[in-house]
């Protein structure tokens, strides 16, 4: 049995644009992969699914996270087209996220954007990023709303580099986690995919654990979509709702 399934939900949206993808080394080395495009086009539906099989491909080759995101969001920065000061969508971005897995070694992990790594160990749900978006710039106070969780600072195709990123929005290009052996379910999931949850109340443990790793992100996924419509009943709206749980096994 496969130790990792994967669910979609397209939502309200017109494509899928969310895409994952599973890369394994002859020498046993795992790389799991979740990207959320941005944007609702066949050119990114398509971007998204290239570049998520490229991230997963880097990262179990170089054998950790970081060094594989960071090798592949300096290839897409590096094209020509992308020093464009004006929006091209055609050449595609997504928020990112990376997990490596080496059976006795740490489990690293790295992103750019708002999509997230949970783990569930002992009955307890562990979030291990941070948001890229201007929420985390701008954190909510008693007097303000706070900034726009929907406008991420960071992401897969942007050009600028950890320091330039830092002077704007105060937080790296890319950042990491380091994860020690152990045990443990690790779930990646888009935004649309823990949002709906989150903004509900809903604790997530119960809806991670579960025998068979397919069950679990089905269910999540299309619990996401019913949960954003349920919000709004008299205009639901659902986002793309993308999941992947891999169990990571003890040394």
């Amino acid at each position: 049995m496969r130790p990792y399934a994967t669910a979609q939900n397209l939502g309200d949206r017109s494509h899928q644009c969310d895409a994952t993808a599973v890369h394994t080394t002859p020498d046993g080395v795992t790389a799991y992969a979740l990207l959320d495009g941005i944007g609702s086009t066949p050119t990114i539906q398509k971007w998204t699914r290239t570049a998520a099989r490229r991230l997963a491909r880097a990262a179990a080759r170089h054998g950790n996270a970081e060094a594989g995101l960071r090798a592949v969001y300096g290839q897409y920065a590096a094209e020509p087209d992308r020093a464009d000061p004006y929006y091209r969508e055609d050449l595609g971005t997504a928020a990112a996220i990376v997990a490596v897995v080496i059976s006795g070694q740490p489990t690293t992990i790295a992103w750019c954007g708002d999509s997230r790594a949970y783990t569930l160990t002992g009955g307890t749900v562990t979030c291990l990023t941070r948001d890229h978006n201007l929420r985390r710039v701008f954190p909510p106070r008693d007097d303000f709303p706070g900034g726009s969780r929907n406008r991420i600072t960071s992401y897969l195709g942007a050009t600028y580099t950890d320091d330039e990123a830092m002077a704007a929005v105060n937080h790296p290009a890319i950042e990491t986690h380091t994860l020690q052996p152990g045990a443990a379910r690790l779930f990646l999931a888009s935004d649309g995919a823990y949002e709906p949850y989150e903004d509900a109340g809903h604790a997530l443990a119960p809806l991670l654990d579960g025998a068979t790793l397919r069950t679990v992100a089905r269910r999540f996924a299309d619990g996401a979509v019913k949960t954003s419509r349920d919000a709004r009943p008299d205009d639901p709206y659902a986002d793309n709702a993308t999941v992947l749980i891999a169990d990571i096994p003890g040394i």
